[in-house]
């Protein structure tokens, strides 16, 4: 017997009206299941779906849609519902989606909120975009170093519905300054009177308000934490950050990384959803702009047309060197990018590995050109294959050298390494490789009698 689609169950139980059912059949899905199922809907029907939810199953649902199709559903609320929802939601993810929304919405439900919650909004709200404090979550859980085990227990038992994660409390003082943390193992099994002063690990680590997300993200996948404290410059416990925030912030760098690798713009709407026109808008202007420094190629081989007429062979031989050293450059680009992204190196790295990658590249570059020579020879004799050895030697070594400086230069200048992309990196080395390739040519050819 066919079993039916989620979508086609979903879209036959609204039209029965079987309000339970579709209960049930909601609450049978993990809300990021689910939320991928509502996503192939239309957003009347979305709403239909949302609205014969518990607020809390909704506001956690919504939470897992993408970012246009929460626009296109809550669109639909009305404000009271909004608020409602609103209120359910994780404090940083309804701070998410309060930041996409209009604003005449926004104060709608800053009006309509409790006073706590609207507080809580604008003050995470107010922190600039790609910082801890903007991705930061103020549901944590805190106790007091006079507290015992058992109170502490207690505590966090009584915390534990409202809370992000009870994994790691936070002690703070009485100005909620943070002194340490300790975890629920350790509470578990401390005896019941222990005090938490005695189980609290001191100058934990933490994050700065001001600091970048991807720091923040190094940080805690460096020291293996379920969740990073976040202070503010006078040491303040103003929130935290989880593993699941930091997964978004690294799911979001790496997509912005590629698209910049690939020449294209930043897009917030997944592929899946995209438009002609806006795939279009976002791959088009590097390409033109690609487009017109590739002259230079053209105009460097027009100036050796008399070169060329004499040993046509060696228009044979210009793709697969210009190719070499493109690929080359790309090769070195990629490696150094992901090593600057992920901290692996630094600025001051940038002589060691310079040394390092002259010895790389010359030994590709001869292991290629003695492959290549013998090409040559068959396809053009003794002479024009020396010159198609010495220049793959030199292309793939160019090539190299821009593919690992150029992200330097970019992270040195305060600019996104990731902007070396490999059509940059490669229409670089592609002028590099045809002046190069023709230069030698020109001179090596002009020196050895006519037959």
């Amino acid at each position: 017997m066919e079993v039916a689609q989620p979508v086609t169950e979903l879209r036959d139980l609204l039209d029965e009206g079987q309000d339970p059912q579709l209960k049930a059949f909601c609450e049978s899905f993990h809300p990021a299941a689910l939320a991928e199922h509502l996503e192939e809907m239309e957003p009347e029907e979305r709403l239909m779906v949302l609205t014969k939810l518990e607020p809390q199953f909704r506001a956690e649902l919504l939470g897992h849609l993408e970012p246009n199709a929460q626009i296109e559903t809550v669109e639909l609320f009305s404000d009271s519902e909004l608020a409602r929802t609103v209120t359910y939601m994780p404090s940083d993810e309804r701070v998410d989606l309060l930041k996409i929304l209009p604003e005449d919405r926004v104060e709608e439900v800053l009006r309509t909120v409790a006073k706590a919650e609207r507080e809580d909004i604008l003050r995470l709200g107010a922190y600039e975009e790609g910082t801890a404090g903007a991705i930061m979550t103020s549901e944590y859980a805190t106790v007091t170093k006079d507290l015992t085990a058992r109170e502490a227990l207690d505590r966090l038992r009584m915390e534990a519905l409202d809370k992000e994660t009870i994994y790691v409390a936070y002690v703070v003082d009485d100005q909620r300054r943070l002194i340490g943390l300790v975890s629920l193992k350790d509470l578990v099994i401390a005896k019941a009177n222990t005090p938490v002063e005695d189980l609290m690990t001191v100058d934990p680590v933490v994050a700065y308000t001001y600091e970048k997300q991807e720091e923040v993200a190094r940080r805690l996948s460096q020291y293996d934490l379920i969740a990073i404290p976040i202070v503010n410059p006078n040491n303040v416990l103003v929130g935290i950050v989880t593993f699941d925030d930091v997964l978004d912030v690294t799911e979001a760098e790496t997509t912005t990384d590629f698209h910049r690798m690939a020449a294209a713009g930043l897009m917030t709407t997944s592929l899946r959803e995209a438009s002609i026109w806006l795939l279009y808008q976002k791959r088009v202007p590097w390409l033109l702009i690609l487009v017109f420094m590739n002259v230079f190629s053209g105009y460097a081989i027009s100036r050796h047309e008399a070169t060329i007429e004499q040993y046509v062979a060696l228009v044979f031989f210009l793709p697969l060197l210009i190719d070499s050293g493109g690929n080359a450059g790309s090769q070195s680009a990629t490696l150094m990018v992901r090593a600057l992204a992920t901290g692996d190196v630094r600025i001051p790295d940038w002589l060691r590995l310079l040394g390092r990658e002259v010895l790389v590249a010359l030994a590709i570059g001869i292991s290629m050109g003695v492959a290549v020579s013998a090409v040559g020879v068959f396809r053009g004799g003794p002479d024009v294959a020396v010159v198609v050895a010495a220049t793959m030697v030199l292309v793939v070594f160019t090539g190299s050298l821009i593919g690992m400086l150029l992200p330097f230069g970019l992270t040195w200048s305060r600019l996104d390494p990731a902007s070396a992309s490999a059509p940059l990196v490669t229409s670089l080395a592609d002028i590099a490789g045809v002046l190069i390739y023709f230069g030698i040519a020109a001179w090596y050819l002009e020196l050895q009698p006519m037959g």
